[in-house]
């Protein structure tokens, strides 16, 4: 990196405005940076600091030439001498010779990213059972509670840092606070760990989307080679079939001895071979993934134009559909009907944090990544709000998407709703929802969107959380990953593909139960209350706030900055502590999770969040300075906007042209 032109000089000119280019640039002194507060970036004659796009300073006839340093001094820039009683503006400018970065193509390629990104298959089967678990309509209280003090502005935030520092989870540290820059690492191996398992389940999606292409549905009879005695083919026209508990369905049985074939694996200790259908199907999985980002956001901002549509297409077919079943006004009732005694369990407090955070998904990079690639004065505020809410009522629809067609199947079986939705996860997906399509008419076509559907949901969180990485890496090491962008993606999903091999045997679905549990949930969480505190805290609430009204011309309201620097660090906490307080209790299928699967599991979430002290006693070892200095020691953004004042501009540009 190079500093050209080190200084930048201009004279008092009556009111003449002088255009001043800034290609990648990252860091400019102009006058009425040094005030603090919402009016800290924006001087009487209307000039903003800008990072890294072209910026207009007019001069104001109000202030005369001695404003911008004393009388009488010289300054130097590019060969040329000229008085310091003339000086206008100071500029420091930091160009590189890297290439210029990949931007969106058109606004809508970014917010359909982030809505693919936010929407996944959580809000399909995790939310509408957290809801009729936890009181139904007044769990949405302490729902968006959350949403409103805990996950949006964390939303917010990651969005506001991607775009002004344009870079990925890991160099971004170098101008925040370099001391944790291991977050930016440990959250490229909780991604991995999330492709390790999140892939599986759009391969169990795709087995039974290809398995629709029949007449009659594979799920639908006992006469199959993998059905057992107790299978019982309970279709809405089978009045004379008797239910009890040791009763299967043919969707369950189809679901556990057919597709995972969970029955031939006694547990975590012996997985058993890899299913050899279930290989192809991931490995087509990951072949369209690989050629959706292979190219960069240019091409996945057109495929997420398909994968963030389609489903919201096919939930209001289906909401249409299960609204004219039988029996559907049940579920509906059993959804929202409030038990607002539950509000006082803390159980219902904790779910619901831990919902909207893992439903909007900061701390994973991407959004981060996403935002990074937009133009500096794109509205993230705006995107932050229109996304969550995207996400919020998406979560919400889709619980009458569900529950019009548990209280079919209830009416079915002249059973109870909570009978038939005692099912969680993914479950509620291959068994239940399945087995309610099987009994519609034109029960094949229902299948092959509904499927496709979980397919689509899945990619584009895939898409996300592999771009989260791409972008990270190439950011660190530009020299040798920018080039060779297509063989590194290439690597990084072999890899992936790899890393889900142990998901693919018999017991694979013991793994991917024991992944989600433990593997990424605490770590993250712990990794994103870490970055809160960086920016808050190390950073500063008003250095990040007068970032913000660098890019929007505003300045963040009282209520984001309580939340970030408070607010936001207890939501966080409050999801840690009870986590450790109650830890899950993991069970699958009538298989109990043995004690030493606990250990195994928060041995997988603490070798992402090692990472993290790993890293700043590294720092600390190598960084020169006092201890007081170095943990955000060499930070590009070294000096807090208030110092850098048009008061004394050459002090001001010495200090700063170390870093």
């Amino acid at each position: 990196e190079i500093l050209s032109p080190p200084l930048t000089t201009s004279e008092d000119a009556g009111g003449e405005e002088e255009e001043t280019q800034q290609e990648n640039g990252r860091l400019m002194l102009a006058d009425g940076v040094g005030q603090r507060g919402p009016k800290s970036l924006t001087s009487s004659s209307g000039q903003q600091v800008s990072n890294g796009f072209t910026t207009s300073t007019p001069q104001s006839p109000r202030e005369g030439p001695g404003t911008a340093a004393s009388s009488g001094g010289t300054a130097s820039g590019n060969g040329s001498s000229m008085p310091l009683g003339g000086l206008r503006t100071l500029v420091v400018q930091q160009t590189s010779l890297d290439r210029p970065r990949e931007t969106w193509s058109k606004k809508m390629d970014f917010l359909l990213s982030v809505i693919g990104y936010a929407v996944d298959l959580g809000n399909v089967w995790r939310f509408p059972y957290i809801c009729y678990q936890n009181g139904g309509g007044a769990f949405l209280l302490p729902y968006l509670l959350m949403a409103v003090f805990g996950g949006v502005p964390l939303f917010y935030m990651e969005l506001a840092l991607g775009q002004f520092h344009r870079s990925g989870c890991i160099s971004i540290w170098k101008h925040i606070c370099p001391i944790f820059k291991g977050i930016g690492f440990a959250i490229c191996i909780i991604a991995l760990y999330i492709a390790f398992y999140y892939n599986t389940i759009m391969a169990w999606a795709l087995y039974y989307l290809l398995s629709s292409f029949r007449p009659t549905l594979p799920w639908t009879t006992c006469t199959n080679e993998w059905n057992t005695a107790n299978c019982n083919r309970y279709m809405s026209t089978d009045h004379n079939v008797s239910w009890s508990n040791s009763s299967t369905s043919p969707a369950e049985e189809f679901y556990t001895r057919q597709v995972l074939q969970v029955h031939l694996s006694p547990g975590l200790h012996q997985l058993g071979s890899v299913s050899w259908q279930l290989a192809l199907c991931l490995l087509f999985i990951f072949t369209v993934v690989y050629f959706s980002i292979w190219k960069g956001v240019k091409t996945s901002g057109k495929v997420v134009w398909v994968t963030a549509t389609f489903p919201y297409l096919v939930l209001v077919v289906l909401l249409i559909r299960g609204a004219t079943l039988p029996g559907a006004w049940r579920g509906v009732v059993f959804y929202l009907k409030p038990d607002w005694d539950k509000l006082l369990s803390t159980t219902v407090w904790i779910d619901a944090a831990a919902q909207i955070f893992f439903s909007l998904g900061p701390g994973f990079g991407v959004l981060l990544a996403f935002a990074s690639y937009n133009p500096f004065h794109n509205n993230c505020y705006k995107d932050a709000l229109v996304t969550s809410s995207v996400n919020c009522l998406t979560s919400f629809l889709s619980g009458f998407v569900i529950f019009t067609v548990l209280g079919y199947m209830a009416e079915m079986r002249q059973q109870n709703v909570d009978d038939v939705a005692k099912d969680a996860g993914p479950s509620l997906l291959f068994i239940i929802y399945a087995e309610a399509i099987a009994n519609m008419p034109a029960a094949t076509f229902f299948a092959i969107i509904f499927f496709l559907m979980i397919i689509m949901l899945g990619l584009d969180s895939t898409f996300a959380g592999l771009e989260g990485v791409i972008t990270a890496m190439l950011d660190e090491f530009p020299h040798i990953l920018v080039k060779r962008r297509e063989w590194f993606v290439f690597g990084l999903v072999c890899v992936c593909y790899l890393g889900a091999l142990s998901t693919l045997t018999y017991g694979g679905a013991f793994v991917v139960k024991l992944f989600e549990e433990y593997a990424t949930g605490p770590a993250v969480i712990t990794v994103v209350l870490l970055e809160v505190i960086a920016v808050s805290w190390f950073y500063g609430t008003n250095r990040f706030c007068n970032d913000i009204q660098v890019m929007l011309g505003f300045y963040p309201g009282c209520f984001w900055r309580v939340c970030w620097v408070a607010i936001c660090p207890c939501f966080l906490l409050f999801i840690i502590i009870s986590f450790l307080a109650f830890p899950p209790e993991v069970k699958l299928f009538h298989y109990q999770y043995p004690q030493w699967t606990t250990v195994l599991g928060y041995c997988i979430g603490v070798s992402s969040f090692v990472c993290v002290p790993a890293y700043m006693i590294y720092h600390l070892l190598n960084a020169k300075g006092t201890f007081r200095q170095v943990p955000c020691l060499h930070s590009i953004s070294l000096l807090p906007h208030n110092q850098l004042t048009h008061k004394n501009p050459v002090s001001a540009i010495f200090v700063a042209l170390p870093t």
